[in-house]
């Protein structure tokens, strides 16, 4: 599964979650696959792609960041996954 976590840097402070990152990495267990990212230009929120097979690996790494870092987390199709869903849920729905 894709999820988009949306991090908002306690305090609006992205130095403390970026000086943990220099010394100690992602800090992600392996099961956890980290696809992208983008920060906002004011430097507050961080937004992720990250890829995993269960949600227990992305909770294990948001516990580590929880204290400079709050959390949202959004599951995410492809567009490709998305476009396909869309044809199963209209081929699924019965006629009127």
């Amino acid at each position: 599964m894709h999820v988009l976590v949306v991090e908002h840097f306690r305090n609006g402070d992205a130095r403390p979650v970026y000086e943990r990152f220099r010394a100690e990495g992602r800090l992600a267990p392996d099961a956890l696959r980290y696809v992208g990212s983008w920060v906002t230009t004011d430097l507050r929120r961080c937004d992720q792609v990250m890829e995993c097979d269960d949600r227990s690996p992305l909770e294990a790494w948001m516990d580590r960041w929880r204290d400079l870092v709050d959390f949202e987390v959004i599951p995410v199709l492809t567009s490709s996954d998305a476009a396909a869903e869309v044809f199963v849920r209209a081929d699924a729905t019965p006629p009127a």
